[in-house]
This record gives structure tokens, sequence and C-alpha cells, in this order.
């Protein structure tokens, strides 16, 4: 019979998730450590959904590809925040008149992180676009103050038949900094949330940057090859390569929000 007593029971279940989980206590309140560790991940999620992406610094990370930095209805992060209808319309002043037809356009948007954006968005467009040889891309659309629908109008103005929105997750206390992809098929004002593709939490600790891009490119091909996306488009991608981590999430529309 063993008679080794685990003194921390939770111990191999925190082995396996970031969730904070078996806490314990001191008294009525939680351990100083587990306390301290609990605010800092707040903090760290606060600073994330106030700050502000530098846009001039990720322009010359992609560089020499053409950006166009586009900000929405929403003057500022204030407003942003506060009302989600503005950062959803690009300023029409700032869309192209007479642009060129495209097969996509990727809009790379602040969203509810600004370190998802800064850290994961140049990583991601490079690897994407290294799987997508042989299809017409617009130039990369910088959108400040933007959600998910933002790349909608954005991508019908320049002339995309497919919109990818890489934009910045609502963070977590345990993931600050996750990067979305949203594919939508014939974009336009007024799409449906049910229209999108989805590959979420992509960061140091989730998704990969590379396979995630293998994800985004098929789903780009299949989107373009059937002409839809969203829910009629199911993923059958390669799934046996996925890492095993509490971080990998991948759905067929939105639910974030953002």
């Amino acid at each position: 019979m063993n008679s080794t007593i685990d003194i921390d029971p939770f111990a191999r279940f925190r082995r396996a998730t970031r969730a904070r989980i078996g806490l314990g206590r001191a008294g009525d309140a939680l351990p100083l450590k587990d306390l301290l560790e609990f605010q800092l991940a707040h903090a760290r999620a606060r600073d994330a959904v106030h700050g502000l992406v530098d846009f001039e610094a990720l322009a010359a990370e992609i560089a020499p590809v053409e950006t166009h930095i586009i900000p929405s209805l929403a003057p500022d992060r204030t407003v942003y925040l506060r009302r989600p209808d503005l950062g959803r319309r690009p300023d029409p002043a700032f869309l192209p008149k007479n642009a060129s037809q495209h097969d996509i356009c990727f809009v790379i948007c602040d969203g509810l992180s600004a370190a998802a954006v800064q850290n994961h968005a140049a990583a991601l467009y490079r690897a994407a676009t290294r799987r997508l040889g042989g299809f017409s891309l617009a130039p990369v659309v910088l959108g400040r103050q933007a959600r998910v629908a933002f790349g909608d109008e954005v991508a019908a103005a320049f002339g995309a038949k497919l919109a990818v929105v890489l934009i910045g997750e609502r963070p977590g206390l345990s993931v600050p900094d996750s990067l979305g992809v949203y594919i939508t098929f014939a974009p336009c004002a007024g799409k449906r949330d049910s229209e999108r593709n989805c590959i979420s939490n992509i960061h140091a600790d989730g998704l990969s940057y590379e396979i995630a891009a293998d994800r985004l490119a098929w789903l780009v091909r299949e989107a373009l090859r059937l002409k839809l996306s969203g829910v009629n488009l199911k993923e059958n991608a390669e799934m046996g390569s996925l890492p095993e981590s509490d971080g990998f999430m991948s759905k067929n529309n939105e639910l974030s929000g953002i």
C-alpha cells in the first residue's frame, strides 16, 4: 500500500492547463502569491484592451508590401470601447474610390488586444502569404480602432473577393495577447457573423503561426473555390498535427464579440 500523501492534489491538473485551479486559501482570502499573480494578469489584460498599436512600426515590419492605415468611425479608444458599432465601420474618407480587383484583402485590426497585433500579426501575415502563391493580394489595410466587421467594407472597397481579418482578441486572465483570424467571402456591409470562419487563440502558448497559417490557407482556398464562408464551410483540414495545448480553438463563426 502506498503511504505517500499528495499534499497538492491539484498539481497534476495545473500541469495540463493555464486555468487557475486549486489555489487554496490563507484564512478567508487567496494566498498572497496567487493574489498577486491574479492582479498582474488583470493588469496585463487591461493594458491589452486600452493599449494602442504602433501601426507605423507594423507597416515597417510588413514592408515592402503596400499598406494603408484606415481609421474606423470611432475617434479614440474610449469611444471605441463604448460604441462597438462605430468600430465596425471604416471612415469612408480613407477608402479608395477606384480599386483594382483582387482575390484576397488582408485587414489587420487592433481589436481588443493591441499586444496581440503588435506581437503576432506581421509574423502570421508572412506565414500565410507564403502559402497563398498564385492569388492576387490587395494592399494590406491596418485598421485603427477597428472590429471584425470593419474588414467587410474595407475589403469590398479594395475590390477583394475575400476578407481575411487579423485582430486582437478579447484578453483573458491567462493570455493577454491572443490573435484571431476571421475569413469572409464576398465581403460587404451587413454581413452576418454566421458568414465568417474563425481561427482563434494564436499566441506563444496556443496555436503556432505555422499551423494557423496552414488552416488559414486551407479555408481561403476552399472559400474561393466554393464561393462561400461561415457555417456552410466545414473545416476538413488535417487534424493530426495540432498541438496538444489548451490554447487551441477553431470555430466557424464569430462568438467573441470583437
